[in-house]
């Protein structure tokens, strides 16, 4: 149908839009311009368009701009989705989270400018915008019925894939918040060897710093060994199930790219570039999880 291809147009957008203000606010908390705009909000340093622009007032007000210019989209794809293809059983609750977790990462970088939090409740910011994410990029794919292409009610699954796929998309959160920690706690180089905290040195982590540091790295190395199994898992018993075996194939390249441009970050003492890559890979890991998710939730048991 025709409003279908317009519908489609904003799922891409709204998907596109979503990716930069994840790599904006990655980019925010990279540079430091968290308080480009002063303890002002929704405006900037007391205007509504600021009249003296720095870097930081550039990065900062550009990430408010986008992430409202956005939300607006998201709106509109919930509503305009929740009408035409409501009948589809995923719809409405996605239509849902994408609205609502769009909504709480405003509010926590709201709450940020005007009163301050504390890191760990800072950490979850990133986390919760990833959700909102998955929940735009999956009704898209919805919208362009990818899982008709991919005969996804038609899929075989066995408990074992099951188990590793709702387990590792779990966990991923982990791992994800506990990035999230070390840039905002600022224990990025508290660590300055790859992939020992000092190499050669197996003692336990000495400060706070440290064992976020650590802490981090081990849980980053647990998800790419899961993430490797299941890949395996995938290539022995789902090779006639191309949606399975490439999704798992992809997800350990993903996790592959994001483990070596971590240790990258770490080898150019927090390259920007780098580091918004990193920020990127594991978006992108994520959304594939969470559509693996989506078709275990529609398979059949093997």
């Amino acid at each position: 149908m025709r409003y279908n291809k317009y519908l489609k147009w904003f799922g891409v957008a709204s998907t596109i839009g979503m990716l930069l203000i994840l790599l904006g606010g990655a980019l925010v908390t990279k540079t430091d311009s968290g308080m480009g705009c002063g303890r002002h909000w929704p405006g900037c340093n007391g205007q509504l368009i600021p009249d003296e622009i720095t870097a930081e007032v550039l990065i900062e007000f550009s990430h408010r701009l986008v992430t409202g210019a956005v939300g607006i989209l998201i709106v509109i794809l919930a509503v305009w989705s929740w009408k035409a293809i409501g009948h589809i059983r995923e719809t409405k609750l996605l239509s849902f989270l994408a609205l609502f977790f769009l909504i709480l990462q405003a509010l926590i970088g709201a709450a940020q400018v005007l009163w301050g939090q504390g890191d760990f409740i800072l950490a979850l910011h990133f986390g919760i915008s990833l959700i909102s994410f998955s929940s735009v990029l999956l009704l898209t794919l919805l919208v362009f019925e990818v899982d008709k292409k991919y005969d996804a009610d038609k899929l075989k699954i066995g408990k074992t894939m099951k188990f590793h796929t709702i387990g590792v998309t779990i966990y991923s959160y982990i791992v994800v918040y506990s990035g999230a920690l070390v840039r905002h706690t600022e224990s990025e180089l508290s660590c300055t060897d790859w992939p020992m905290c000092r190499n050669g040195d197996f003692t336990l982590p000495a400060n706070f710093w440290e064992w976020v540091q650590m802490g981090h790295r081990t849980a980053a190395a647990l998800i790419f060994i899961w993430l490797g199994i299941i890949a395996i898992h995938a290539f022995r018993n789902y090779k006639n199930q191309r949606v399975i075996f490439w999704g798992w194939i992809i997800a350990f390249g993903l996790v592959s790219l994001q483990v070596m441009s971590g240790a990258v970050v770490i080898f150019t003492r927090l390259n920007l570039y780098i580091a918004l890559l990193h920020s990127l890979f594991v978006t992108l890991l994520f959304g594939l999880l969470t559509y693996m998710v989506l078709l275990v939730s529609r398979s059949k048991r093997k």
